[in-house]
């Protein structure tokens, strides 16, 4: 059962964290602190030294995303504006990062698995479907290896995988059904780490087998369900685990592209919602069909063209403008 009134509480102090703990201005101070050496490395061509380049998107990401808590969560917006760019680093990161398995093969990835299908999804919500199929692409390549470790324990971003895989009609391993186990398993045989993916999908399994029905009825069940398993994780915020964190604890996302495929595909959907994880503030933004692209971070471009530049193999250059 689920503790209502430790949920609110719990949502308190999610909201209160950017407010008194992550400050937006202190994150854009830190922005600002990497501007200088942005610039110089770029202006200096200092190709030994760009791989600081891909360190200092970090910064970039998190000025984005403490930006989008502030204008949404505390401001009361609705709009996806902030949250666009800060996936639109994550995709940055992995074209990025590819450029650098030669010459320093076991530099640390700079984002997660996590980070990377919650990227994807968002791409294919904003109806963003060229940059997501290149996002796609990497992932695919570099599925289980070095670039893309899949050994990850959030279930949800399981689900998320595998329902844009029944969604989109495409395969990893040649299946889009239950795919968590099959990597278990073939990450076994490889000698690799898989201990931390789970055997068990819980509420999720049920959904990914029953998400084209036709039923309202049904589906509203499979929500509630949805929601009071992340409704309990997030009550438990501060703690390590799913939905424990103060990054996406009270964006339901998982939910809102189960509303967005079943909607694409003209299933009908629950209209309006009672429970608490569903009428937050970030619950309740409003997706355009399409979203427009945001503008271009200038430090995010600098970093762009000089990648351009210098590398006739980095994957942008393979495909001409992106994000306009």
């Amino acid at each position: 059962m689920l503790n209502e009134k430790k949920l609110e509480m719990a949502f308190k102090r999610y909201s209160k964290n950017f407010v008194e703990g992550i400050k937006y201005d202190e994150v854009k101070e830190q922005y600002e602190e990497r501007k200088h050496e942005i610039k110089s490395i770029v202006e200096l061509n200092e190709i030994e030294k760009d791989h600081i380049l891909l360190i200092d998107l970090s910064s970039i990401s998190s000025c984005y995303f403490s930006k989008w808590k502030n204008d949404v969560l505390i401001n009361g917006g609705r709009k996806f504006d902030e949250l666009k760019k800060v996936q639109k680093v994550v995709f940055y990161q992995c074209m990025g990062q590819e450029l650098y398995i030669t010459r320093y093969p076991n530099m640390r990835v700079r984002y997660t698995f996590s980070e990377v299908i919650t990227a994807l999804i968002h791409f294919t919500m904003f109806g963003w479907e060229r940059e997501e199929k290149i996002l796609f692409d990497f992932i695919i390549k570099h599925f289980g290896r070095h670039l893309m470790d899949v050994n990850d324990e959030n279930r949800h971003i399981w689900f998320l995988l595998e329902l844009y895989l029944q969604y989109r009609n495409k395969t990893i391993m040649g299946t889009n059904q239950k795919l968590h186990l099959i990597v278990i398993e073939q990450l076994k045989e490889n000698g690799l780490e898989y201990d931390l993916i789970p055997e068990s999908l819980d509420v999720y399994q049920a959904v990914l087998e029953q998400w084209s029905n036709q039923d309202l009825e049904l589906t509203g069940n499979l929500v509630e369900g949805m929601s009071l398993y992340h409704s309990k994780l997030a009550a438990e915020i501060g703690s390590l685990g799913e939905f424990g964190d103060f990054g996406y604890a009270f964006y339901p996302y998982e939910i809102l592209f189960l509303i967005y495929v079943r909607k694409k595909h003209r299933l009908p959907v629950p209209e309006h919602f009672d429970d608490f994880l569903m009428i937050t503030p970030e619950a309740k933004m409003i997706i355009d069909d399409p979203e427009p692209y945001p503008e271009w971070d200038p430090l995010l471009r600098l970093i762009d063209d000089f990648y351009r530049k210098n590398y006739p193999d980095y994957i942008p250059n393979k495909q001409g403008e992106l994000f306009q």
